[in-house]
């Protein structure tokens, strides 16, 4: 089958690989009728996230048919349409039964303490393949798939793999409640749907902040007041437009591949610039140095510093832009001092997926919104680049395996 391989820093490719086998009696063999490409994609090319191991399936989100599962998978069967959560849980463990799905404690097998295991990640994820392929496995699939609605498209239903589940994740981490104001660092496609599930859970104002003109209007036409980072300094505009007081609710949707402004009175103070530059260095002390792609942003800790300088004393920041466990710049002495309360972590997908199954079904969300880009997985690497480039429009990008049409 084909598959979108990592084979090192800014080296993947569209490979012909062995289609993948049952293993395990609570495995199940999935044909992909939909993938995506995620920014967390971007972070293993580029280098921010290290540990890659190269052969890996990259991809974490994905959609499609059942083909075959194992002995002990007794509530699905060939035929079944699903959606695939992006993080794996064994469903059993006391963390999953608590309903964190991402801090399984059974399905990483490089053990408990490893971390999160996922789709397509690094070493210390699994590894486990990824879903940018034509078939794929999954682990523990009586848990980690979800029935889909016949009522739902694919091009809605790849959404609900991680980003929704993940956007719907940080508004809840950040408190996000009836009547509030909301502050979301980041308009890309988790950015956009952090908006649309803080209307959901009753927020009165959102302000997003991004540079991208793209982003921008598409989250202008969601409603939300927006900030362009190159032309006006975020904290300074908050605070303005809340009359001194701050978000008392913040969302940061970048992490690790944040960018300082180029332009524009928030420019960093050349004090500021080496501390970035210190920072790139821990979270990719190897990083591609020519071409246009695959380059790490230049200022990991950027929108912490903006998301703690915004946020109104006694406020709740939720992160879940990702950062890799060695980013260690965080302004906690600043988060102190303003009595904050900071929420943060790898989504559990599996626990809000049934819920946002329904809210899709129910017209609340519209995912499709969002997605800009539809993509033969055989044209993925020319979809890699123009999404890592953040070319204008290329806000989402689905991926359909050319043996998997379209379900519309």
């Amino acid at each position: 089958m084909k598959a979108v391989v990592y084979h090192g820093l800014g080296d993947i490719r569209l490979d012909t690989v062995r289609e993948p086998r049952i293993k395990e009696p609570t495995d199940a063999i999935i044909r992909l009728t939909a993938s995506a490409i995620c920014g967390t994609d971007l972070h293993m090319v580029r280098g921010t996230f290290p540990g890659m191991r190269p052969g890996t399936i990259l991809g974490h989100e994905g959609v499609g048919i059942v083909e075959e599962v194992g002995k002990d998978v007794r509530n699905f069967k060939p035929g079944d349409r699903v959606v695939i959560p992006s993080t794996i849980g064994c469903g059993n463990c006391a963390y999953c039964r608590q309903g964190y799905y991402a801090q399984c404690d059974i399905a990483n097998p490089k053990g408990k303490n490893a971390g999160t295991a996922f789709f397509g990640g690094p070493e210390l994820s699994g590894p486990f393949d990824g879903l940018q392929a034509e078939y794929a496995r999954v682990p523990f699939a009586n848990v980690n798939l979800v029935r889909l609605p016949d009522a739902i498209p694919d091009d809605e239903a790849i959404m609900l793999s991680d980003i929704i589940p993940t956007a719907y994740f940080g508004a809840l981490l950040a408190e996000v409640g009836p009547g509030d104001t909301v502050a979301v660092f980041g308009c890309g496609p988790v950015g956009q749907f952090v908006i649309a599930c803080s209307k959901i859970l009753g927020a009165e104002r959102v302000i997003a902040i991004d540079t991208i003109p793209t982003r921008l209007e598409m989250a202008r036409k969601q409603g939300a007041e927006t900030i362009d980072f190159n032309s006006a300094d975020p904290i300074e505009v908050i605070h303005s437009l809340t009359h001194g007081l701050g978000a008392y609710h913040v969302i940061d949707a970048v992490g690790v591949d944040a960018n300082q402004p180029h332009s524009g009175p928030a420019i960093p103070t050349p004090e500021q610039k080496k501390q970035f530059a210190h920072e790139q260095k821990q979270v990719a002390p190897v990083k591609k140095e020519k071409g246009g792609n695959w380059h790490p942003g230049d200022a990991p800790s950027q929108v912490a510093q903006w998301a703690v300088g915004s946020i109104a004393k006694g406020g709740t920041l939720g992160i879940v832009g990702v950062y890799p466990q060695t980013a260690t710049s965080f302004p906690i002495g600043a988060a102190m001092e303003k009595q904050l309360k900071i929420n943060m972590g790898n989504c559990n997908h599996r626990k809000y997926l049934p819920e946002l199954v329904r809210f899709v079904e129910a017209g609340l969300l519209a995912p499709s919104r969002v997605l800009t880009q539809h993509q033969q997985l055989l044209s993925a690497i020319d979809a890699y680049r123009a999404f890592d480039e953040r070319q204008p429009g290329w806000i989402k990008v689905e991926l359909v395996p050319a043996k998997s049409p379209v379900i519309v």
